[in-house]
Protein backbone atom coordinates (compact mmCIF):
# COMPACT_ATOMS: atom_id res chain seq x y z
CA UNK A 1 0.00 0.00 0.00
CA UNK A 2 2.92 2.34 0.60
CA UNK A 3 3.90 2.14 -3.06
CA UNK A 4 0.25 2.65 -4.05
CA UNK A 5 0.15 5.86 -2.00
CA UNK A 6 3.41 7.06 -3.54
CA UNK A 7 2.08 6.37 -7.04
CA UNK A 8 -1.22 8.16 -6.37
CA UNK A 9 0.57 11.09 -4.74
CA UNK A 10 2.87 11.57 -7.74
CA UNK A 11 0.03 11.10 -10.22
CA UNK A 12 -2.14 13.72 -8.52
CA UNK A 13 0.74 16.12 -7.83
CA UNK A 14 2.09 16.03 -11.39
CA UNK A 15 -1.39 16.45 -12.90
CA UNK A 16 -2.26 19.37 -10.62
CA UNK A 17 1.11 20.98 -11.39
CA UNK A 18 0.56 20.64 -15.15
CA UNK A 19 -2.94 22.10 -14.88
CA UNK A 20 -1.74 24.96 -12.65
CA UNK A 21 1.08 25.86 -15.03
CA UNK A 22 -1.27 25.80 -18.03
CA UNK A 23 -3.72 28.08 -16.19
CA UNK A 24 -0.86 30.51 -15.52
CA UNK A 25 0.20 30.37 -19.19
CA UNK A 26 -3.37 31.03 -20.30
CA UNK A 27 -3.72 33.97 -17.90
CA UNK A 28 -0.39 35.49 -18.89
CA UNK A 29 -1.21 35.37 -22.60
CA UNK A 30 -4.71 36.82 -22.21
CA UNK A 31 -3.78 39.56 -19.73
CA UNK A 32 -1.14 40.89 -22.15
CA UNK A 33 -3.07 40.39 -25.40
CA UNK A 34 -3.86 44.08 -25.96
CA UNK A 35 -0.37 45.44 -25.38
CA UNK A 36 2.58 44.55 -27.60
CA UNK A 37 5.83 44.48 -25.56
CA UNK A 38 7.70 47.73 -26.16
CA UNK A 39 10.72 46.01 -27.72
CA UNK A 40 8.43 44.55 -30.40
CA UNK A 41 6.03 47.44 -31.07
CA UNK A 42 7.80 48.46 -34.25
CA UNK A 43 7.85 45.01 -35.77
CA UNK A 44 4.81 43.12 -34.42
CA UNK A 45 1.31 44.36 -35.23
CA UNK A 46 -1.28 44.42 -32.42
CA UNK A 47 -3.54 42.03 -34.35
CA UNK A 48 -0.67 39.48 -34.70
CA UNK A 49 0.15 39.82 -31.00
CA UNK A 50 -3.48 39.27 -30.03
CA UNK A 51 -3.73 36.28 -32.37
CA UNK A 52 -0.69 34.69 -30.67
CA UNK A 53 -2.25 35.28 -27.24
CA UNK A 54 -5.56 33.69 -28.22
CA UNK A 55 -3.78 30.77 -29.92
CA UNK A 56 -1.67 30.19 -26.80
CA UNK A 57 -4.81 30.33 -24.67
CA UNK A 58 -6.62 27.78 -26.85
CA UNK A 59 -3.66 25.37 -26.71
CA UNK A 60 -3.38 25.78 -22.93
CA UNK A 61 -7.04 24.86 -22.46
CA UNK A 62 -6.84 21.74 -24.62
CA UNK A 63 -3.63 20.77 -22.82
CA UNK A 64 -5.47 20.89 -19.49
CA UNK A 65 -8.04 18.46 -20.86
CA UNK A 66 -5.21 16.25 -22.13
CA UNK A 67 -3.53 16.14 -18.71
CA UNK A 68 -6.76 15.05 -17.05
CA UNK A 69 -7.42 12.36 -19.67
CA UNK A 70 -3.86 11.01 -19.37
CA UNK A 71 -4.07 10.82 -15.57
CA UNK A 72 -7.42 9.01 -15.64
CA UNK A 73 -6.18 6.58 -18.29
CA UNK A 74 -3.04 5.75 -16.30
CA UNK A 75 -5.17 5.14 -13.20
CA UNK A 76 -7.54 2.87 -15.16
CA UNK A 77 -4.61 0.94 -16.64
CA UNK A 78 -3.04 0.25 -13.26
CA UNK A 79 -5.23 0.39 -10.16
CA UNK A 80 -8.34 0.28 -12.34
CA UNK A 81 -7.38 -3.20 -13.53
CA UNK A 82 -7.22 -2.69 -17.33
CA UNK A 83 -3.73 -4.18 -17.62
CA UNK A 84 -4.88 -7.23 -15.64
CA UNK A 85 -7.94 -7.61 -17.88
CA UNK A 86 -5.94 -7.38 -21.14
CA UNK A 87 -3.32 -9.78 -19.77
CA UNK A 88 -6.00 -12.35 -18.87
CA UNK A 89 -7.46 -12.12 -22.39
CA UNK A 90 -4.00 -12.61 -23.92
CA UNK A 91 -3.44 -15.61 -21.62
CA UNK A 92 -6.67 -17.20 -22.88
CA UNK A 93 -5.79 -16.94 -26.57
CA UNK A 94 -2.00 -17.45 -26.60
CA UNK A 95 0.09 -20.17 -24.98
CA UNK A 96 3.46 -18.52 -25.54
CA UNK A 97 4.45 -16.05 -22.80
CA UNK A 98 6.29 -13.77 -25.21
CA UNK A 99 3.28 -13.56 -27.54
CA UNK A 100 1.08 -12.80 -24.53
CA UNK A 101 3.44 -9.97 -23.62
CA UNK A 102 3.53 -8.58 -27.15
CA UNK A 103 -0.27 -8.56 -27.28
CA UNK A 104 -0.48 -6.83 -23.88
CA UNK A 105 2.05 -4.08 -24.64
CA UNK A 106 0.82 -3.42 -28.17
CA UNK A 107 -2.81 -3.38 -26.99
CA UNK A 108 -1.99 -0.66 -24.45
CA UNK A 109 -0.22 1.34 -27.18
CA UNK A 110 -3.26 1.04 -29.46
CA UNK A 111 -5.76 1.99 -26.73
CA UNK A 112 -3.58 4.95 -25.77
CA UNK A 113 -3.52 6.13 -29.40
CA UNK A 114 -7.30 5.83 -29.66
CA UNK A 115 -7.80 7.87 -26.48
CA UNK A 116 -5.40 10.59 -27.66
CA UNK A 117 -6.94 10.77 -31.16
CA UNK A 118 -9.90 13.07 -30.29
CA UNK A 119 -7.56 15.67 -28.75
CA UNK A 120 -5.38 15.48 -31.87
CA UNK A 121 -8.43 16.06 -34.04
CA UNK A 122 -9.47 19.06 -31.95
CA UNK A 123 -5.99 20.59 -32.12
CA UNK A 124 -5.82 20.15 -35.90
CA UNK A 125 -9.37 20.70 -37.14
CA UNK A 126 -10.65 23.11 -34.50
CA UNK A 127 -7.79 25.14 -33.00
CA UNK A 128 -5.33 25.24 -35.92
CA UNK A 129 -8.24 25.60 -38.36
CA UNK A 130 -9.63 28.56 -36.43
CA UNK A 131 -6.29 30.38 -36.45
CA UNK A 132 -5.52 29.64 -40.10
CA UNK A 133 -2.70 27.13 -39.65
CA UNK A 134 -4.34 23.90 -40.72
CA UNK A 135 -3.96 22.69 -44.30
CA UNK A 136 -4.78 19.05 -43.59
CA UNK A 137 -7.92 17.48 -44.99
CA UNK A 138 -9.82 14.69 -43.27
CA UNK A 139 -8.79 12.24 -46.00
CA UNK A 140 -5.12 13.15 -45.51
CA UNK A 141 -5.52 12.77 -41.74
CA UNK A 142 -6.97 9.28 -42.19
CA UNK A 143 -4.23 8.41 -44.70
CA UNK A 144 -1.54 9.52 -42.23
CA UNK A 145 -3.20 7.50 -39.48
CA UNK A 146 -3.20 4.34 -41.60
CA UNK A 147 0.43 4.85 -42.60
CA UNK A 148 1.50 5.50 -39.01
CA UNK A 149 -0.32 2.37 -37.86
CA UNK A 150 1.33 0.20 -40.50
CA UNK A 151 4.79 1.63 -39.78
CA UNK A 152 4.26 1.06 -36.04
CA UNK A 153 3.23 -2.54 -36.62
CA UNK A 154 6.17 -3.27 -38.92
CA UNK A 155 8.71 -1.67 -36.57
CA UNK A 156 7.35 -1.96 -33.04
CA UNK A 157 6.03 -5.53 -33.01
CA UNK A 158 9.45 -7.10 -33.77
CA UNK A 159 11.14 -4.73 -31.29
CA UNK A 160 8.72 -5.67 -28.49
CA UNK A 161 9.13 -9.38 -29.34
CA UNK A 162 12.94 -9.22 -29.25
CA UNK A 163 12.91 -7.10 -26.06
CA UNK A 164 10.74 -9.67 -24.25
CA UNK A 165 12.86 -12.54 -25.54
CA UNK A 166 16.00 -10.86 -24.16
CA UNK A 167 14.19 -10.18 -20.88
CA UNK A 168 13.29 -13.84 -20.43
CA UNK A 169 16.28 -15.68 -21.91
CA UNK A 170 19.55 -13.86 -21.23
CA UNK A 171 19.91 -14.44 -17.51
CA UNK A 172 20.82 -11.98 -14.78
CA UNK A 173 22.27 -9.44 -17.18
CA UNK A 174 19.21 -9.29 -19.45
CA UNK A 175 18.87 -5.56 -18.69
CA UNK A 176 22.36 -4.86 -20.08
CA UNK A 177 21.71 -6.80 -23.29
CA UNK A 178 18.33 -5.15 -23.68
CA UNK A 179 20.04 -1.77 -23.30
CA UNK A 180 22.52 -2.74 -26.03
CA UNK A 181 19.69 -3.86 -28.32
CA UNK A 182 17.61 -0.70 -27.78
CA UNK A 183 20.67 1.53 -28.26
CA UNK A 184 21.52 -0.16 -31.56
CA UNK A 185 17.87 0.07 -32.62
CA UNK A 186 17.69 3.81 -31.87
CA UNK A 187 20.91 4.57 -33.73
CA UNK A 188 19.69 2.49 -36.68
CA UNK A 189 16.41 4.41 -36.73
CA UNK A 190 18.31 7.70 -36.83
CA UNK A 191 20.09 6.45 -39.93
CA UNK A 192 17.15 4.96 -41.83
CA UNK A 193 14.41 7.44 -40.87
CA UNK A 194 15.32 10.18 -43.38
CA UNK A 195 15.90 7.68 -46.18
CA UNK A 196 12.98 5.29 -45.85
CA UNK A 197 10.37 6.41 -43.28
CA UNK A 198 10.03 10.18 -43.66
CA UNK A 199 9.33 9.92 -47.44
CA UNK A 200 6.26 7.79 -46.62
CA UNK A 201 4.58 10.89 -45.20
CA UNK A 202 6.16 13.81 -47.07
CA UNK A 203 7.82 14.59 -50.37
CA UNK A 204 11.46 15.68 -50.22
CA UNK A 205 12.92 17.45 -53.23
CA UNK A 206 16.50 18.65 -53.69
CA UNK A 207 16.70 22.42 -53.31
CA UNK A 208 16.21 24.02 -56.72
CA UNK A 209 17.09 27.64 -55.90
CA UNK A 210 20.66 27.67 -57.20
CA UNK A 211 21.62 31.03 -55.68
CA UNK A 212 20.35 30.10 -52.23
CA UNK A 213 21.88 26.63 -52.52
CA UNK A 214 25.27 28.15 -53.39
CA UNK A 215 25.10 30.47 -50.38
CA UNK A 216 24.15 27.58 -48.10
CA UNK A 217 26.98 25.41 -49.40
CA UNK A 218 29.39 28.28 -48.81
CA UNK A 219 28.14 28.60 -45.23
CA UNK A 220 28.48 24.85 -44.68
CA UNK A 221 32.05 25.00 -45.93
CA UNK A 222 32.88 27.85 -43.52
CA UNK A 223 31.43 25.86 -40.65
CA UNK A 224 33.17 22.64 -41.70
CA UNK A 225 29.87 20.78 -41.96
CA UNK A 226 29.19 17.94 -44.39
CA UNK A 227 25.71 16.77 -45.31
CA UNK A 228 24.06 14.34 -47.67
CA UNK A 229 22.13 17.10 -49.42
CA UNK A 230 19.76 20.04 -49.07
CA UNK A 231 16.08 19.15 -49.29
CA UNK A 232 12.76 21.00 -49.32
CA UNK A 233 9.81 19.27 -47.64
CA UNK A 234 6.19 19.95 -48.53
CA UNK A 235 5.23 21.04 -45.02
CA UNK A 236 2.49 23.21 -46.53
CA UNK A 237 0.55 20.01 -47.22
CA UNK A 238 -0.49 19.91 -43.56
CA UNK A 239 0.22 23.27 -41.96
CA UNK A 240 1.35 26.85 -42.56
CA UNK A 241 3.92 26.58 -39.72
CA UNK A 242 7.50 26.93 -40.91
CA UNK A 243 10.52 24.98 -39.73
CA UNK A 244 13.94 23.61 -40.65
CA UNK A 245 15.83 20.68 -39.20
CA UNK A 246 18.68 18.24 -39.52
CA UNK A 247 18.01 14.55 -39.67
CA UNK A 248 20.21 11.46 -39.71
CA UNK A 249 23.82 11.32 -38.60
CA UNK A 250 27.26 10.69 -40.06
CA UNK A 251 27.24 10.66 -43.86
CA UNK A 252 23.44 10.30 -43.84
CA UNK A 253 22.88 13.80 -42.39
CA UNK A 254 20.34 15.83 -44.32
CA UNK A 255 19.31 19.46 -44.08
CA UNK A 256 15.57 19.83 -44.54
CA UNK A 257 13.66 23.09 -45.04
CA UNK A 258 9.88 23.34 -44.91
CA UNK A 259 8.61 25.00 -48.08
CA UNK A 260 6.61 27.32 -45.80
CA UNK A 261 9.85 28.54 -44.18
CA UNK A 262 11.45 29.35 -47.53
CA UNK A 263 8.38 31.37 -48.47
CA UNK A 264 8.45 33.47 -45.30
CA UNK A 265 12.14 34.28 -44.88
CA UNK A 266 14.67 36.13 -47.01
CA UNK A 267 17.81 34.28 -48.19
CA UNK A 268 19.94 35.96 -45.50
CA UNK A 269 17.43 35.06 -42.81
CA UNK A 270 17.39 31.45 -44.01
CA UNK A 271 21.18 31.38 -43.74
CA UNK A 272 20.94 32.71 -40.17
CA UNK A 273 18.44 29.98 -39.20
CA UNK A 274 20.70 27.36 -40.77
CA UNK A 275 23.74 28.77 -38.94
CA UNK A 276 21.81 28.40 -35.68
CA UNK A 277 21.12 24.74 -36.44
CA UNK A 278 24.78 24.24 -37.33
CA UNK A 279 25.60 25.68 -33.92
CA UNK A 280 23.91 22.71 -32.30
CA UNK A 281 26.22 20.37 -34.19
CA UNK A 282 29.30 22.50 -33.53
CA UNK A 283 28.62 22.30 -29.79
CA UNK A 284 27.75 18.59 -30.04
CA UNK A 285 24.31 19.22 -28.56
CA UNK A 286 22.79 16.39 -30.57
CA UNK A 287 25.46 13.87 -29.54
CA UNK A 288 25.23 14.96 -25.90
CA UNK A 289 21.47 14.50 -25.95
CA UNK A 290 21.76 11.03 -27.45
CA UNK A 291 24.41 10.05 -24.88
CA UNK A 292 22.20 11.40 -22.07
CA UNK A 293 19.26 9.30 -23.28
CA UNK A 294 21.49 6.23 -23.50
CA UNK A 295 22.72 6.78 -19.93
CA UNK A 296 19.16 7.37 -18.72
CA UNK A 297 17.93 4.15 -20.35
CA UNK A 298 20.92 2.24 -18.90
CA UNK A 299 20.11 3.41 -15.37
CA UNK A 300 16.40 2.86 -15.93
CA UNK A 301 16.76 -0.74 -17.08
CA UNK A 302 19.11 -1.46 -14.17
CA UNK A 303 16.46 -0.19 -11.74
CA UNK A 304 13.84 -2.29 -13.50
CA UNK A 305 16.01 -5.35 -12.84
CA UNK A 306 15.95 -4.44 -9.13
CA UNK A 307 12.18 -3.90 -9.14
CA UNK A 308 10.94 -6.85 -11.18
CA UNK A 309 11.31 -9.43 -8.40
CA UNK A 310 9.45 -7.42 -5.76
CA UNK A 311 5.77 -8.19 -5.13
CA UNK A 312 5.06 -4.62 -3.97
CA UNK A 313 6.01 -3.26 -7.40
CA UNK A 314 3.13 -5.14 -9.04
CA UNK A 315 0.59 -5.20 -6.20
CA UNK A 316 1.17 -1.52 -5.44
CA UNK A 317 0.04 -0.74 -8.98
CA UNK A 318 -2.99 -3.00 -8.84
CA UNK A 319 -1.56 -5.93 -10.81
CA UNK A 320 -1.35 -9.44 -9.37
CA UNK A 321 0.34 -11.24 -12.30
CA UNK A 322 4.12 -10.97 -12.45
CA UNK A 323 5.38 -11.37 -15.99
CA UNK A 324 8.27 -9.80 -17.85
CA UNK A 325 5.87 -7.89 -20.12
CA UNK A 326 3.93 -6.46 -17.19
CA UNK A 327 7.15 -5.42 -15.44
CA UNK A 328 8.39 -3.67 -18.59
CA UNK A 329 5.02 -2.00 -19.25
CA UNK A 330 4.50 -0.80 -15.68
CA UNK A 331 8.01 0.61 -15.49
CA UNK A 332 7.66 2.68 -18.65
CA UNK A 333 4.17 3.85 -17.66
CA UNK A 334 5.17 5.21 -14.25
CA UNK A 335 8.73 6.41 -15.01
CA UNK A 336 7.52 9.85 -16.23
CA UNK A 337 5.92 10.43 -12.81
CA UNK A 338 9.22 9.88 -10.99
CA UNK A 339 11.08 12.04 -13.52
CA UNK A 340 8.44 14.76 -13.70
CA UNK A 341 10.26 17.31 -11.57
CA UNK A 342 13.49 16.71 -13.46
CA UNK A 343 11.89 18.32 -16.52
CA UNK A 344 12.67 21.95 -15.52
CA UNK A 345 16.38 21.11 -15.32
CA UNK A 346 16.29 19.46 -18.74
CA UNK A 347 14.38 22.44 -20.16
CA UNK A 348 16.96 24.82 -18.65
CA UNK A 349 19.78 22.86 -20.27
CA UNK A 350 17.98 22.92 -23.60
CA UNK A 351 17.49 26.72 -23.41
CA UNK A 352 21.19 27.09 -22.64
CA UNK A 353 21.92 25.12 -25.81
CA UNK A 354 19.72 27.48 -27.81
CA UNK A 355 21.65 30.52 -26.58
CA UNK A 356 24.92 28.78 -27.52
CA UNK A 357 23.58 27.98 -31.00
CA UNK A 358 22.47 31.60 -31.44
CA UNK A 359 25.93 32.83 -30.43
CA UNK A 360 27.50 30.43 -32.92
CA UNK A 361 25.21 31.68 -35.69
CA UNK A 362 26.30 35.25 -35.00
CA UNK A 363 29.90 34.28 -35.80
CA UNK A 364 28.97 33.39 -39.38
CA UNK A 365 25.89 35.51 -40.12
CA UNK A 366 24.79 38.97 -38.97
CA UNK A 367 22.90 38.91 -35.67
CA UNK A 368 20.21 41.14 -37.14
CA UNK A 369 19.35 38.46 -39.73
CA UNK A 370 18.78 35.85 -37.05
CA UNK A 371 16.80 38.37 -35.03
CA UNK A 372 14.56 39.22 -37.99
CA UNK A 373 14.04 35.54 -38.84
CA UNK A 374 13.06 34.69 -35.25
CA UNK A 375 10.62 37.60 -35.09
CA UNK A 376 8.94 36.43 -38.30
CA UNK A 377 8.76 32.85 -37.04
CA UNK A 378 7.32 33.95 -33.69
CA UNK A 379 4.77 36.05 -35.56
CA UNK A 380 3.84 33.55 -38.28
CA UNK A 381 3.68 30.58 -35.87
CA UNK A 382 1.65 32.68 -33.39
CA UNK A 383 4.10 32.07 -30.55
CA UNK A 384 3.26 34.28 -27.60
CA UNK A 385 5.69 37.05 -26.70
CA UNK A 386 4.44 37.06 -23.11
CA UNK A 387 4.64 33.52 -21.72
CA UNK A 388 4.30 32.92 -18.02
CA UNK A 389 7.79 32.75 -16.52
CA UNK A 390 7.11 29.70 -14.34
CA UNK A 391 5.49 27.83 -17.22
CA UNK A 392 8.36 28.73 -19.54
CA UNK A 393 11.01 27.68 -17.02
CA UNK A 394 9.27 24.35 -16.49
CA UNK A 395 8.50 23.38 -20.06
CA UNK A 396 10.07 25.50 -22.77
CA UNK A 397 13.05 24.05 -24.60
CA UNK A 398 13.62 27.46 -26.24
CA UNK A 399 14.11 30.79 -24.44
CA UNK A 400 11.22 33.27 -24.33
CA UNK A 401 11.10 35.53 -27.38
CA UNK A 402 12.07 38.75 -25.58
CA UNK A 403 15.02 37.19 -23.74
CA UNK A 404 16.31 35.63 -26.92
CA UNK A 405 15.95 38.79 -28.99
CA UNK A 406 17.68 40.90 -26.32
CA UNK A 407 20.58 38.44 -26.27
CA UNK A 408 20.89 38.82 -30.06
CA UNK A 409 20.70 42.61 -29.87
CA UNK A 410 23.62 42.50 -27.47
CA UNK A 411 25.61 40.85 -30.29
Amino acid sequence: MTFTYIFLFLLILSTITEIYLSIRQNASALSNQNEVPKDFKKIVKPKDHKKAALYTSAKAKINILGFIVQAIFLFILTLGGLITYINELAFQYFDNEILQGVVLIFSVIIISSIIEAPLGLIKTFVIDEKFGFNKMTLSLYVSDLIKQSLVSIVIMLPVIFVALWIFGNLGDYWWFWLWIFLSIFNVTMLAIYPLYIAPIFNKFKPMEDKKLKAKIEQLLKKCGFESNGLFVMNGSLRSTHGNAYFTGFGKAKRIVFFDTLLEKLSPNEILAVLAHELGHFAHNHVKKRIIFLFVLSFVGLYFLDLLKSNDWFYLGLGVESQTNAIALLLFFLISPLFLFFVRPFMAHYSRKNEYEADAYACKFTPAKDLKESLIKLYRDNASTLTPDNLYSNFYDSHPPAMARIKALEAK
